[in-house]
């Protein structure tokens, strides 16, 4: 043990192991239903690109310093944050940094369980012929009342919450490192059956031209802030992710170039993401959209009028439900870990305590939605916005910021050296440089740009 309760059979014996885990918790329901179409929408390649940098120059750097935060101390969040300031000799304010990540993961994760939910019941909705030669209408109106009924909504989400528990429940070895070397090849099988089928079934001109070529005329400043958020949220920063993760990883790992496998393959799971739904989408002469509207409209009207569509439906539903348990177990285990270390607790007890606060927050979002205009994505009708607004746009740049200030600032450079020691100086020197000044006035920027739009709407 160093600094927390974590022993040897606390960590995994591989970087794989490693590294799948990072790449599970970064593909989550944003590189399905987000990316792909603000691609189309803000200038094709010209956004690919420009998410890209951000992506690499500004998010790649904040999970890095998360991952040597909780590597130095392993240990959850709390504990982590604390160990580093002692170790740096700074006040223990800090620490609060990590208590915020802790509540930005649980209003995200609330939001998950309730879309993972939705995905569970459309596996079933699609397979059995539900959207079969529907109407756009009818499969509007079909999502419509099943987001306004909440009995339906709260079997789906607790299921899907009691497999991400018990993965959480298993623990580091036998429960989040079996999972990923579960989840990610399933995953890829999935997406690469489905983009088959979608090249072969659908418009592949026009999906084509909708996601990579390059429109300058679509590209504005907005669309930079755009790719910029979204460079943060698919990269699952900001909710305690890297440091649990980080803390349970082998020694001596080249922490950098694992990170940047990992925003490597997420990239390539978006595109390929946007080339399974989009050619589908416009073989059916429907207009892109994203959120709710493209996974739980578009897509199941889409798959509903092509051949073998109940099949290739259902698959793409169990796609999400993957991507979407790899993301939630990600977020579920730093809050657990929290939760051990500071209360002494044992891990199935942990697990219950999160897993039914989760589970109240999950209905309290499904229950508001009962109020009307419930496939409204951003209105202010419902929880769904509210936790997705402050959670998403406010809370997770603000924990980045503060994780870039203290690594790029306060951290003892010692403890740098020796946890980037499989790095060359050179690559550590342009880390540091840009965690100190090109991030945080990103996100400095990012953050402005969104309590301005709140303040607007």
């Amino acid at each position: 043990m160093i600094a927390g309760i974590l022993g040897a059979g606390d960590r995994w014996r591989t970087r794989t192991t490693f590294v799948l885990a990072l790449s599970a918790s970064a593909v989550g329901l944003g590189n399905l239903w987000r990316f792909s179409y603000l691609a189309g929408e803000h200038g094709g390649g010209a956004f690919v690109l420009t998410y890209v940098a951000c992506l690499f120059l500004l998010a790649v750097p904040v999970l890095v310093a998360e991952v040597v935060i909780g590597h130095h101390g392993r240990a959850g969040p709390l504990r982590a944050w604390r160990h580093a300031c002692d170790r740096s000799l700074v006040s223990r304010a800090w620490v609060g940094a990590g208590v915020l990540a802790c509540v930005t993961g649980l209003l995200i994760l609330a939001l998950y369980v309730v879309v993972a939910g939705w995905a569970l019941a459309y596996v079933r909705y699609t397979y059995i012929g539900v959207f079969s030669a529907a109407s756009a209408p009818e499969v509007a109106g079909q999502f419509e009342r099943f987001v306004t009924d909440p009995l339906p909504q709260v079997y789906w989400q607790s299921l899907f919450l009691l497999l991400a528990g018990g993965a959480v429940v298993l623990g580091v070895r036998r429960g989040l490192g079996l999972l990923v070397w579960l989840a990610v090849p399933v995953l890829v099988a999935l997406l690469g059956y489905l983009v088959r089928f979608a090249l072969d079934s659908g418009d592949t001109v026009r999906a084509g031209e909708f996601l990579f070529s390059t429109r300058l005329v679509d590209f504005t400043p907005a669309s930079a802030l755009v790719a910029l958020g979204h460079a943060f949220f698919t990269l699952g920063v900001g909710v305690g992710t890297g440091i649990v993760y980080g803390a349970y990883a082998p020694e001596r790992i080249p922490i950098g170039r694992s990170v940047m496998a990992v925003a490597v393959f997420d990239t390539m799971i978006a595109l390929l993401a946007g080339l399974a739904i989009f050619p589908v989408v416009f073989a059916n002469n429907l207009e892109p959209s994203m959120g709710p509207g493209l996974l739980f409209v578009s897509v199941p009207y889409a798959f509903g009028n092509l051949a073998q569509g109940e099949l290739f439906g259902a698959l793409f539903f169990l796609l999400v439900v993957f991507a979407a348990l790899g993301s939630a177990v990600a977020i579920l285990e730093p809050l657990v870990a929290s939760l051990m270390q500071l209360a002494r607790l044992e891990r199935l007890t942990a697990a219950l305590i999160v897993g039914v606060l989760v589970w109240a927050l999950a209905l309290l979002v499904t229950y508001s939605f009962t109020g009307g205009d419930a496939v409204r994505w951003y209105g202010k009708q419902n929880f769904f916005a509210l936790f997705d607004r402050l959670g998403a746009d406010v809370l997770l740049p603000l924990v980045s910021l503060l994780t870039a200030l203290f690594v790029g600032w306060r951290l003892r450079p010692e403890i740098l050296r020796r946890q980037l020691q499989r790095e060359s100086p050179a690559l550590v020197q342009v880390w540091r440089f840009l965690l100190r000044w090109p991030v945080p006035l990103a996100i400095a920027l990012l953050l402005l740009a969104s309590l301005a739009d709140g303040v607007s709407s």
